[in-house]
């Protein structure tokens, strides 16, 4: 059984702070600072250019790759890390789009983040008019996969909601029809259990500063699939990316496997931050923190409900399809949820009307989950929210 005692322990929390926004930045994991501390002066300052070599760092991303790999089922070598996460879903969805040649169709979810949509009508503004992005409800998904769509791109965890997709029935029904499917696992890796590998999936892509805790602006991940690597061309095809980079070839030749899914010049701050935050993954069973995610949750749903009427449930009932997180609807929530936070509770607000909460049992207790509800209730009950400073919009929300 993982010990959530031992893992609460690992982490950096500010005093009289619960921090019910993990899925949206992940907080400080111990020993990150020392590590990162290390890179800048160690490294960095002692050994200058010569720790691409002294000190690895051409192989931090592959390194990294392969420990974020072990938290979302996928194999030795079919993960790498670096850049942003819209970066990586451009490469997946190019990459998907020309081993499907005689399709012209990818289909989302109007669930997805925007950011994964906005670079999908890029994409396929760029490729012409023959091109579309097609999305849907989330729910009609599934009825929508046919013969015409080339890639499948679907966010598994609903970033408002926090609404579930079942990957491996989408998955199956999207092979049966000829398409390939990127999964964006940004809520999910390190929230979830996730089997890349099992599912047959095809592509996957994710953030690593939200459950996996690598500090603002963390490298991404991609994830391809063995079956395809050697096939899969990448449109970004940055110099890492080549087969020999110190080669200095006028002519590029993508490198072997998933390492031709690398671009620009690894950030080997972050990655330092990220191999550190790691750590707090050894002993912990992904099934443990799924059954203990369910219970925090239902915990928190029940309490919220018995005592703040106002709220709305946004997020399914059924906890199974359900990710980490739970979320509420007001026409205030923006002003509620700062309330929330001069008290010492962080959640965040997404538009227009969502009170979002991420549970994440590395570091939440049961204790602080009912003093969480408890206080937005109380809130609530007073009004407490209804103040200029609270409705005083700020750039990030």
């Amino acid at each position: 059984m993982t010990d959530f005692t031992a893992t609460r322990a690992r982490f950096d929390l500010p005093e009289g702070v619960i921090y019910l926004d993990g899925n949206s930045l992940g907080p400080l994991p111990r020993g990150v600072a020392e590590r990162v501390a290390q890179a800048i002066t160690g490294e960095w300052g002692q050994m200058l250019i010569t720790g691409w070599n002294k000190a690895g760092w051409m192989d931090l991303p592959a390194r990294v790759g392969d420990r974020v790999g072990r938290l979302i089922g996928a194999g030795p070598g079919t993960v790498t890390m670096g850049d942003t996460l819209s970066i990586k879903v451009y490469q997946a969805l190019a990459s998907a789009l020309e081993l499907r040649p005689d399709r012209r169709v990818i289909l989302s979810d109007t669930g997805n983040f925007p950011s994964d949509l906005y670079m999908a009508d890029g994409l396929c503004r760029t490729l012409g008019p023959d091109y579309a992005l097609k999305t849907v409800a989330p729910e009609d998904v599934d009825a929508a996969i046919d013969e015409s769509v080339a890639v499948l791109m679907i966010t598994e965890v609903d970033y408002r909601t926090g609404r579930k997709h079942d990957m491996g029935q989408l998955i199956a029904k999207a092979h049966a029809k000829g398409a390939l499917v990127v999964w964006d696992l940004a809520h999910s890796a390190g929230a979830i259990p996730v089997d890349v590998t099992g599912a047959d999936t095809d592509f996957a892509v994710g953030c690593s500063y939200k459950y996996l805790n690598s500090g603002p602006g963390g490298p991404a991940f991609i994830y391809v699939a063995p079956r395809l690597a050697e096939a899969a061309r990448p449109a970004l095809s940055g110099w890492l990316g080549h087969e020999a980079p110190f080669a200095f070839d006028l002519d590029y030749r993508p490198g072997r496997g998933v390492e031709r899914m690398r671009v620009g010049t690894p950030p080997i701050l972050q990655l330092a931050a990220l191999d550190a935050a790691l750590d707090v993954w050894e002993g912990v069973d992904m099934n443990d923190l799924r059954a203990r995610s369910i219970a925090l949750q239902e915990s928190f749903i029940a309490r919220v409900e018995a005592g703040c009427s106002d709220l709305t449930l946004a997020s399914p009932r059924d906890p199974e399809i359900r990710g980490s997180q739970v979320s509420f609807r007001h026409p205030q929530g923006y002003a509620i949820i700062q309330a929330l936070i001069a008290e010492g509770v962080i959640g965040d607000f997404r538009a227009p009307d969502i009170l979002r909460f991420g549970f994440t049992p590395l570091y939440l207790s049961p204790e602080d989950v009912t003093q969480a509800a408890d206080r937005l209730c109380a809130i609530m009950a007073e009004g407490r929210w209804d103040r200029p400073e609270f409705h005083a919009r700020a750039k990030v929300t």
